[in-house]
Formats: C-alpha cells, structure tokens, sequence
C-alpha cells in the first residue's frame, strides 16, 4: 500500500476510534490495539515529515512550550446570561415571552456546566483555532491546549467553509478527585475545585500539562455555520451531535409547569452528571424568536440561568474525628446523623481547623445547619445554639497525634496542626515518594504507584525498610517483573552514595528544601554535627531563619527521627557531605534569572549560582544583585530595568561563570 494511502486510512481509523471513546464511549478497539495504530502513523511521519498535518491525531499535544496566549477577537460575541434566583423569576421570564411571541413559547433546558467557556473554530471541516470567552468580544486563543482534548474532533464529517460553536471546558469530578489525591500523595498544593482547575489547567503554557490534567467539554451553542439553515435550537444540537461533539445533554418543553419540572429534575439528579453544574439555563427554542427578542448591552433577551441556591438542612453532630492527612496536618470531621444534600446522603462534615471549630464554637451533640460548599464538600455553615444539649464542653484537637502518639505543632504562619512523628503511617505513603524524588535521594523508579504498593504489601514502614526490601518481594508488584525489580534494587542501593544534601532534603523536614539542604550539608559536613547543633548556631546561617532552625531542631530531636536516621546510617546510606563550593565568588549576592535561556536550562544555572555561594530568586527587588535575561524576558527585566539592577546577556553570565 503507498504510504499515503495508508497514513489516510490510519487517521480515519484512529480518529473514528477516539470519538467512539470519547465522545459515545463505545470504543470499537482495545487500547493496545489504538496504541499500536498510533505508533504505526508515529513511525510513517517520522519517515515523511512532508505529509504531517495540524489535524493528525499524533498531533494533539504541542512539543513546544507557549510563551503566552495572543488575543482573539470574536466574530459572533459569547454573550452571558441573565442570572434568576428563585421560581417567581423564572416565571417572569416565560410570562414575558409569552407576551412577547404572542404564543405558547417553546423552550430548551439544559445544565449549566460550572467551567470555563469557549468557541471552537472550524475551516473546511478541520480544527483551525479555539479561544477562551475572556469578556465576550475578546478572549484568549488556547488552540494548542483545545488540542489535548480528546473529546474535541480535530476533523468534521461535513466539510463545512466555517463552523464555529460554543461549549464549555471542564474537568470531571472523578479526574478531579485522582489528581487530588496524586498531589496529595506527592506533597503538591491540592487544587481548590473543579471549575478552578479547568480553567487553570487551560491556561498552563506547556500544553503537556494541559494533556495530563484530562480535560473535557459539552457543547451547548452553534455560533456561526456557513452554508447551513437551521429553525431551532434543538435543530442545530442534533447537527452538532452529527459532527462528533460531546453536546449537551438538553430537553425541548413548552409552558412554564414543564419548564420549572425540569429544572428541578436536573437539581436532583446533578450528582449524575459526570461535571459540575451551579443551574439550569433556559433558552427559547425557535432561532426566528431568537432575533425577534435580541439582546441587551450585556444579554440576550430569550435566555436565563436559574442558579441553584445552596441547600442547607440541619443535622446533629454524633462525634468528632481527627484525621491526619499525608503531608502530616491534622483535619477534624464532625460525623453528622445522616442528612439528604444536593442528592447524595451526607454523615460527614469538614470542620477546617481549631479555628473554626473555635469561632463558631462547634461541639459535640450540637444540631448544626449543613450544605455542601461549591456543591462538592460538605460543610457547617452554624450551630443552632437553642437546641443545645446541657454539659457539652469546647472541643480542642489533641496535643498528640492520633495516628503515631507523636507531638503535634501549630504552624507559626497559619492554621494547620502537624504531626512531628518522621515514621507517622498517616504520612508514609508521601514520605517514601519525596524521599525518593529526583531533587532528593534520585531513586529511579521508585514511584508513587509503586511506593503504594510497597506500603499495601507490607513491604516497607519506613524509607530505612527500602534498603532491607529484596528484589523477589518487588518482582511480585503489579507491573514490575523480573528486570523492573533489578534495576530498582541497583537503584536504592545507588542512592546509599548520595551527599548528605540529598539525604537532609528527602528526610522531609519543613521549611528545609533543596537549597537549604545543600547549605546545611556544606556548613555541618556530618549529620552527627547538623544534629548537634542548637537553634542558635542554625540562625547564624545564612538563608537559615528562627522558623527553619526550630523545625530543624524539633525533627532531629524527636525520638522517631533519631531511630530512623540510625537505621539509615546502618543499611549504609552516606551520613556526610563530599560536596565544596567551587569558590565563594557570588557569597552574597542574588540572582534572577528570566526568559528563556539558550545556553543553560535554569536548574543547572541556578546549581551553578548557589555551587559558588549565591542565592537564585524568583522574584526581583531591590536585594537582586543581578538579572539573568534570555530571550522574551517579561516582567522581570521590566522591573531590574526601573530599579536600576545590573541585567546580565548569558554570555556575561557564563564569563562570570569561568
């Protein structure tokens, strides 16, 4: 077969195949079978650059990393809807078209997805250009990461000379919550809310980033189909539908009983909707009323949003339970009779902190009001303090942790309550993974997957058992076999030569990083002196504080982290630094770096400033020594420029270097 034809045939397959999976999800091959196509069509380009296009599915996600988003206008503008609170105000709305129309007005109820909107732009049915609403007239093009979407065609059955329609990029909830819990695992900021990862995840520059965050979308609108008629509403969904989009799910209705019917079936059933959803939004159907009706400055007139008020209802507190999260904080939880909410059955309520339990003066038996925060997390929003019992008393969190029987401390500069415990089980499981971390001991391998397996198997207690677990036992793991095994072992026991940098960084202390390992490592040399040392000799360290040298002091000094550094020290793992400054030409200075650098990636530069007493910043002030500016510097160099620091080209810097 010429290798044209067979890179056509390739695409259809593939392309058909991805809108089965992800649009029906009725897929009609097996992933290896996808995977082995996918390649074949990989392998074909490589071999004939020639005949790659924007519209091939090896070319969803984008090698290159965006410098920023550019302005798109437009053409038809995203208009927002008027937003109505309570059923009086629906009914205005249908009377007024009534009146309107002079007729029975028909309409189409739809969810209203809690995300972030876009159009998608087609030309000769081909995927040319996608952007964010921004204000409604100009948005922000986000082509490259629409691309990572995979419920978005790149190629259209009906070749149409322009398609434009409007939909609306979310993240599912069960996405939502496994990324959570990922980042939870490796000790990363957890992300707020659906919606708010949606949109963040749309914007990131790497459209790598885009891709690994899943996305997905619903399209509710056409906006613009050159050389189609439609009459209604409905008409152009199921047209939308026929081109391979994931469309909204949508009901056609008449009279306002039927319209109110249906937003209160779509309340109840919310929780069934694989996205988010803050209401209903009713449309008039006939795209003829439509232009009859127009818009406002800031509205259409022949559409709403009903937006769903919280539900609240009340509920007694049976208990109070304290968990203790994975990074260490201890999170309490009124166990709650059960309560109906937002279609789920709730026995659980997050109380935050001390602090809010203190404010609101939340105890045990109290009757307390209950909803669901951004429809997700149950929450108690007050006590109803009449139906208080007699002899209830203020509910404080333990001194100790409930998990180890280690001492709990007050964050200085927050809220939280942390276990001290270096082998706490509640903390195990992100502990072993940043240990394990490239910037730590560098275990190759030694991933989260796998270091949740070790846990469950009751392979390892602690990151001291991963240098007494044999090979056999890690051959037995889901996925690992036999070499997988070996090359693991090679590399735990690699990890024994590490500088004690790496070590003092991947024990995990708080507010000790990667920089402040290194300083610790050059200043103390040994870990018996780092763990000599009192909070005064740390403070006199630069870029050692008050905070960090208490931190310091209180983990070396619990009895769990002395019988864990031993272990360590008897399997072998190096307790002293071989690591020297290579001078101290930068001592006291500050750098930061900015754009994009051509002769250096920032890691390595930054290695390079700190190897020779430096400090690396991320921000500029009027501490900053010197600016580091490669191509397309932003703000930074705006900023050096106006303060008057010096601002260095990367060959200055690199003769700094020698």
């Amino acid at each position: 077969m010429d290798y044209r034809q067979e890179i056509k045939e390739l695409r259809q397959k593939l392309n058909e195949n991805g809108y089965r999976y992800y649009v029906l999800d009725a897929p009609t091959m097996s992933d290896h079978e996808y995977d082995m196509l996918n390649r074949r069509l990989e392998e074909l380009e490589a071999a004939h650059p020639e005949e790659i296009t924007p519209d091939s599915p090896t070319q969803r996600i984008g090698g290159k990393i965006l410098q920023g988003f550019s302005p798109y206008t437009h053409e038809v503008p995203l208009e927002s809807l008027q937003d109505v609170f309570n059923a009086e105000e629906v009914a205005e709305f249908c009377q007024r078209m009534d009146e309107n129309l002079g007729l029975l007005t028909e309409y189409s109820v739809e969810p209203k997805v809690d995300g972030l909107s876009v159009a998608l732009e087609y030309r000769d049915g081909v995927f040319f250009r996608g952007a964010t609403r921004g204000d409604g007239r100009v948005g922000e093009d986000v082509t490259e990461n629409l691309r990572t979407i995979r419920s978005i065609p790149m190629v259209l059955p009906e070749k149409l000379p322009r398609l434009i329609v409007r939909g609306e990029v979310y993240m599912a909830r069960s996405v939502f919550e496994e990324i959570n819990a990922m980042r939870e695992l490796q000790g990363k900021p957890l992300m707020a809310n659906p919606r708010n990862a949606a949109a963040g995840s749309l914007r990131q520059l790497d459209p790598k980033i885009a891709a690994d965050r899943r996305l997905d979308i619903q399209i509710f609108n056409l906006q613009l189909a050159e050389g189609k008629t439609f009459l209604s509403h409905a008409e152009t969904l199921d047209y939308i539908a026929s081109q391979h989009f994931k469309v909204i799910p949508h009901k056609t209705l008449s009279g306002l009983q039927a319209v109110q019917a249906e937003i209160g079936r779509i309340n109840d059933r919310r929780m069934e909707y694989p996205f988010d959803i803050d209401g209903a939004v009713v449309k008039v159907n006939s795209l003829i009323d439509r232009e009859t009706l127009g818009s406002t400055a800031k509205c259409p007139k022949w559409a709403v949003a009903f937006k769903y008020p919280p539900e609240k209802k009340p509920s007694r507190i049976v208990d109070i339970v304290v968990q203790v999260g994975r990074t260490g904080v201890l999170t309490p939880k009124a166990v709650l009779e059960p309560v109906r909410l937002a279609g789920t059955t709730v026995t659980n309520a997050t109380l935050h902190n001390q602090d809010f339990i203190t404010e609101k003066d939340i105890r045990i038996g109290d009757t307390v009001i209950v909803q669901k925060a951004g429809e997700i997390i149950p929450e108690i929003v007050e006590v109803d303090f009449s139906k208080r019992p007699e002899g209830t008393t203020p509910y404080f969190l333990p001194e100790t942790c409930p998990v180890c029987g280690a001492s709990v401390r007050r964050e200085e500069d927050g809220a939280a309550i942390r276990c001290t415990g270096a082998e706490c089980p509640a903390q195990l499981q992100r502990n072993i993974t940043h240990f394990a971390s490239r910037d730590a001991m560098d275990i190759e391998g030694l991933g989260p997957a796998v270091v949740q397996q070790l846990v469950e198997n009751g392979l390892i207690c602690n990151v001291a058992d991963l240098y007494s677990v044999s090979a056999a036992d890690i051959a037995k793991l889901d996925r690992m076999g036999e070499k997988s095994a070996e090359n693991l072992i090679r590399a735990i026991e690699k990890s024994k030569a590490n500088d004690l940098s790496r070590l003092i960084y991947g024990l995990g202390i708080r507010q000790v990083g990667e920089k402040a390992g290194k300083v610790l490592a050059s200043h103390f040399r040994t870990m018996d002196a780092l763990r000599a040392a009192t909070e005064e000799e740390l403070t006199e360290i630069n870029d050692v504080g008050a905070v960090t040298a208490r931190c310091i002091v209180e983990y070396l000094s619990a009895p769990q982290s002395q019988d864990l550094i031993e272990r360590l020290a008897t399997a072998g793992v190096h307790m002293e630094s071989t690591a020297r400054l290579v001078d101290e030409r930068f001592a006291g200075m500050t750098f930061v770096l900015t754009g994009t650098l051509s002769r250096f990636d920032r890691k390595s530069a930054q290695a390079m400033i700190e190897d020779r007493g430096g400090k690396a910043s991320g921000s500029v002030s009027k501490r900053t020594t010197y600016v580091v500016a490669g191509e397309a510097a932003g703000s930074k160099l705006k900023k050096a420029q106006e303060l008057g620091i010096p601002v260095l080209t990367e060959d200055e810097f690199a003769k700094m270097l020698e």
